[in-house]
């Protein structure tokens, strides 16, 4: 059997940096805007490196970088061009005009990436809402153009068959899949509501893609959610239980990673997703140690995190890849500037330990050890006691019901009037 030889497109990249970033600065985004271009599928033609030095409303560079970037791409035998910024739908169409070839901005790049990757049917709805919310101020003009470019990367999907149809229908369309998905946020809300009202306690994975959630989730809970080395290979939330000491446990969701100018369209579409980020009790922020631009990444992170309205939330740093570090020096100043923190590798398990601990002590701030003592007519608070919690034994004594169990402190404080010292089986 014959296999089709896909030829891969080639892209021209440019990337923007600014002076104060130093010589540091230009090399974190050309990287990053490599990876992601690769991971859309595309071979690198080459690139080039600008100085900010303001944005040419029309264009959004100057006409001597016009005719340069021209040059350049005849020069690389490049299909396309990927600009490592937003672009407006004018500037847009100005510079394919301009360079007569595709020319899509990172926006356009993470979105292809995205719908590459969706495999659920709410990671698929979720990706279209982001895609033709960009599609929709770039309809006007785009059909003739689009059909002469030829398609390809960065108008995969959705935007790739609506680009034909009128404002209306892309509006009718966009209107079906919100609905879709509030259906999807009730029932992720329904979930959420009976997890809060049996006391169990929720933490998240958040961090930039690839720092390795899946594969601590993996090490976690002894799952095995598929984790592969490649950027956003997780897109649906994945929730598992942990097991901690003392008979305690939480359950640990997996969810998508964020990446340095995350695309506010994708933010708006999964926001059913990231409700389990907002209502989590707990984050567990990883961060990838082999990473030069670590500190930076977090950054990114947490300006995300402060977007969705989850700052506050208390989190626990987890340092992975600690195996595959060189320098351990980078280990400990990381740990400095992050606290509280475990030095980790979710690959070979070092360290794990000291991140299983910490979370025991979290766990251990918000649920109690508790003793109660319930007249057998209590039904629904014994089934309500028995349901919250880590229950270690319960007996029937002279007509009472003898419970031991580790429980939310706030529904503790719901039955404190039955809670009593600690006792033995067979205690009077």
């Amino acid at each position: 059997m014959k296999h089709r030889h896909v030829v891969k497109e080639k892209a021209l990249l440019v990337v923007f940096t600014h002076k104060a970033a130093g010589s540091a600065g230009f090399c974190a985004p050309i990287e990053e805007l490599a990876h992601l271009a690769s991971s859309a599928g595309a071979d690198i033609a080459g690139s080039v490196v600008h100085e900010w030095k303001g944005c040419d409303p029309a264009f959004f560079i100057t006409q001597g970088r016009r005719e340069a970037l021209k040059m350049q791409v005849l020069q690389e035998g490049a299909d396309f061009v990927i600009f490592d910024a937003d672009l407006t739908p004018a500037q847009q169409r100005n510079l394919e005009d301009f360079l007569e070839m595709k020319v899509i901005d990172r926006t356009a790049l993470i979105l292809d990436i995205f719908a590459q990757r969706a495999r659920s049917r709410e990671g698929k709805l979720q990706i279209e809402l982001a895609q033709l919310d960009y599609l929709m101020p770039r309809l006007k003009g785009r059909g003739l153009q689009m059909s002469r470019l030829g398609g390809g990367i960065g108008t995969r999907g959705p935007g790739e068959t609506q680009l034909e149809v009128d404002r209306r229908k892309v509006k009718q369309r966009m209107q079906r899949i919100g609905r879709e998905l509030d259906h999807v946020e009730t029932t992720r809300m329904v979930q959420r509501q009976n997890r809060i009202r049996q006391g169990v306690q929720c933490a998240t994975l958040v961090g930039y893609t690839n720092a390795g959630k899946s594969t601590l989730l993996n090490l976690l809970a002894g799952s095995c959610v598929k984790a592969e080395n490649r950027l956003f290979s997780t897109l649906d939330p994945t929730i598992r239980k942990v097991s901690l000491g003392d008979g305690g446990a939480i359950l640990l969701s997996d969810t998508v990673g964020f990446i340095r100018g995350l695309p506010h369209q994708l933010v708006a579409a999964f926001k059913a997703t990231l409700e389990e980020v907002r209502e989590a009790h707990l984050l567990l922020h990883v961060i990838d140690c082999t990473s030069p631009c670590a500190e930076e990444q977090a950054a990114s992170v947490d300006r995300v995190l402060e977007e969705i309205g989850v700052s506050d939330t208390e989190t626990i740093f987890v340092l992975n890849k600690i195996d595959a570090v060189v320098d351990q020096g980078i280990v400990r100043q990381l740990s400095r500037r992050f606290e509280p923190a475990a030095a980790v590798s979710a690959r070979t398990g070092q360290g794990i330990d000291k991140l299983r601990s910490l979370l025991d002590r979290w766990l251990s701030q918000r649920v109690r050890h508790m003793y109660f003592r319930l007249p057998a007519s209590e039904k629904s608070a014994i089934d309500c006691i028995m349901k919250s919690g880590a229950v270690f034994y319960s007996a029937c004594e002279e007509g009472d019901v003898l419970i031991e169990v580790r429980i939310d402190q706030n529904i503790a404080h719901n039955f404190r009037r039955f809670a009593v010292p600690a006792f033995r089986l067979g205690d009077n």
